[in-house]
């Protein structure tokens, strides 16, 4: 029920899930309501003595407060709410609903929530659902209201990051968490993600350490470092309890050692990490580049001719039966150094052409004996082609785009299409586990030839590519939770195994068909973000996938005003819209304001916009040229098309519903 109803008769309610807030965005929710008045109503819930508790609008409710004390309103003024009759759960999830797709919350009062929700009863799929979001999400932040105390209320109030929360939460043991939080809150260096995951995962760091190793015992003892020896402890297990302070000293040392290495090799820079390897996060956005390994000289190639002679010798003295045993011990002793002095020769430390070296930067990293590694690989930074000044990519659709209308979409748009058409792809591989196996084989034998100046299709070593856009989720498009459906589906029955060995054998008893499925979605999950378009953003390749499974992207993607129209100019839609009605659509639109127009074109594209029934058969079918996969036609409709959840169109033998795809 809709009520007017006096400010003043107004509270917050105890079950309101928000609660923290942003003081700019505050300042400018207050400075529109006092332009506007207040556009949208509060949702409320009747309280004791006439009064009322604010369930959803809290923000606006302390913004005419505010308004209140300037003197802009009356402590009576007139608030339109609707009055709900619910349940306290349902009104937590009624302010959680409201709240979460408006000003970001804080992560924080996410994890509160969804934690409430669950408490109730409501499981993680079920709270996942009911927001759109993915059961791996929620339960990130399930996670996240399990911190200790102290953790979590900086998670709160933005003295930790999202990611250093996540660090924290590497362990389930709070004790762990507080005490770690103590240490980089008084240490003097700004702790990062990994350096909390180590020391949380670590407690306490023996002598042997790779980092202890590096730093060395007494400049970490005079830096103020304290030592916990029992009787029988000696330097290599010993504890060194100030692990932060470790940390910072390691990282110095590495950073020192860093640049002494660029300087020394002509780099443009050299990347220090206290891991043993090149973390996927320390080479995101860099390519490697063609490097050869250094030539031989005469006399090294001389060298292993002498070595593979003296190999042969000693080989048949142990091939020898009668051979005595005095023999074999020594034969088996000069094999061993002679492997050893070859493999010493044949290790060439790579070499880089002189006009890529200016440019060009290396990887270091902290070997298990405390030695900074420098990692003999030569990496650059990717260079993206066809970027305006304006921060917009000139789009020339289609297989070359000859004859084609150009338009200029945003780079955050062009990312956004790109990793949306990803998962369209990535739905059907996984449908199609034939075709990913042959995909997955042709792509590690095809390794070997691949130009370092072209993208890969894929990342094909496992793992899931980040996307251009880290954290992006198109939570709406129906391949996305297909392809999520897909996964919850998936036998996991194996992951109960103690150790690798058992959780392999229980893998190889699953059916042919769960072994099958697992392979068509680790296959599709590694599809890097690419659109039909000329430039940086296109893979031919991917094109080709989707053309031999004949893909209809239409039945996948739908334009709309959020994810689309309202991204574009006036130009592309009046566009659009003539590509499915002819001159006289456009025309009837050409005087429409922009933000009316995208809406209307919505509706025009979805298929409930009064018009010809042809129209309306092709405005279902259209998408952008970007988003189709080249020399792949989407099919005529057979029957009237819909994107709902009850029904979807038919395209034809070789296409399925999103439930076909998901099941």
């Amino acid at each position: 029920m809709i009520k007017a109803i006096p400010l003043n008769k107004l509270f917050q309610s105890p079950r309101n899930v928000r609660r923290h807030a942003d003081a700019a965005a505050d300042v400018e929710l207050k400075a529109s309501i006092a332009a506007h008045g207040l556009l949208q109503n509060l949702i409320v819930r009747p309280a004791a003595k006439g009064k009322f508790e604010v369930e959803a609008g809290e923000r606006r409710r302390r913004a005419m407060l505010a308004l209140v004390t300037d003197r802009l309103l009356p402590r009576d003024h007139a608030v339109t709410c609707l009055v709900l009759e619910d349940a306290d759960e349902a009104a937590v999830e009624t302010s959680l609903a409201e709240n979460f797709h408006r000003l970001a919350m804080n992560p924080a009062d996410e994890a509160q929530a969804f934690a409430s929700l669950v408490e109730g009863g409501a499981s993680t799929e079920d709270v996942a659902r009911r927001f759109g979001l993915t059961v791996r999400f929620v339960e990130g932040r399930l996670r996240l209201a399990r911190l200790a105390p102290i953790v979590f209320e900086a998670l709160a109030s933005g003295e930790i990051t999202l990611d250093m929360a996540k660090a924290f939460g590497a362990t389930s043991d709070q004790e762990i968490q507080a005490r770690v939080f103590e240490q980089v809150t008084s240490s003097y260096y700004a702790p990062s993600p990994d350096s909390i995951r180590r020391m949380v995962l670590s407690g306490t760091v023996r002598g042997s350490d790779p980092r202890a190793r590096l730093v060395g015992r007494d400049a970490y003892v005079a830096a103020g470092g304290r030592l916990e020896r029992e009787l029988f402890d000696d330097d290599d297990s010993e504890s060194w309890v100030d692990v932060a302070l470790l940390e910072s000293l390691a990282q110095a040392r590495m950073e020192e050692h860093a640049r002494a290495v660029a300087a020394k090799q002509g780099l443009a820079w050299v990347k220090p990490t206290l891991d043993t390897y090149a973390s996927h996060d320390l080479v995101s956005g860099l390519v490697r580049l063609p490097a050869e390994p250094a030539p031989l000289t005469e006399a090294e190639i001389a060298r292993l001719d002498d070595l593979d002679a003296s190999y042969d010798e000693h080989a048949a003295i142990l091939e020898d039966e009668e051979s005595a045993e005095e023999a074999v011990a020594a034969a088996e002793a000069a094999l061993e150094a002679i492997e050893r002095e070859s493999q010493e020769i044949r290790s060439r430390p790579p070499v880089l052409a002189p006009e890529l070296k200016t440019e060009a930067g290396m990887i270091l990293t902290l070997s298990r004996d405390g030695t900074p590694v420098l990692q003999p690989v030569f990496y650059g930074e990717r260079k993206v082609e066809g970027q305006a000044e304006d921060g917009e990519i000139e789009i020339v659709a289609g297989d070359g785009g000859e004859g084609r209308r150009r338009s200029a979409l945003s780079k955050r748009l062009v990312d956004e299409l790109a990793m949306q058409r990803r998962d369209v792809l990535a739905l059907h591989m996984a449908s199609e586990p034939g075709l990913a196996l042959d995909f997955m084989v042709f792509t590690l034998a095809d390794a070997d030839t691949h130009d370092w100046r072209s993208r890969s299709a894929t990342t094909l070593r496992g793992g899931a590519p980040a996307g251009p856009i880290v954290g992006f989720e198109a939570k709406d498009a129906p391949a996305t939770a297909a392809l999520a459906e897909l996964r919850t589906g998936l036998d996991e029955s194996w992951r109960s195994g103690e150790d690798a060995a058992a959780r392999f054998d229980a893998f190889r008893l699953l059916s042919e068909e769960d072994r099958a499925a697992w392979l068509g979605f680790v296959t599709a999950r590694t599809l890097e973000a690419s659109l039909n378009m000329a430039g940086e953003r296109r893979i031919a390749f991917q094109d080709h996938l989707g053309s031999l499974i004949g893909i209809d992207t239409a039945q996948w993607w739908r334009p709309t005003a959020a994810n689309y129209f309202d991204r574009v100019s006036k130009q592309v839609i009046l566009d659009a819209l003539a590509d499915v009605g002819g001159a006289e659509l456009s025309a009837r639109f050409a005087s429409v304001k922009k933000a009316d127009l995208a809406a209307s074109a919505e509706r025009v594209f979805a298929g409930t916009y009064i018009t010809e029934a042809d129209v309306r058969e092709r405005a279902l079918a259209w998408v952008p040229d970007v988003m189709r996969f080249a020399n792949s036609s989407p099919s005529e409709p057979e029957a009237e098309a819909c994107l709902g959840e009850d029904a979807v169109s038919e395209v034809g033998d070789d296409h399925q519903t999103p439930h076909e795809l998901a099941a």
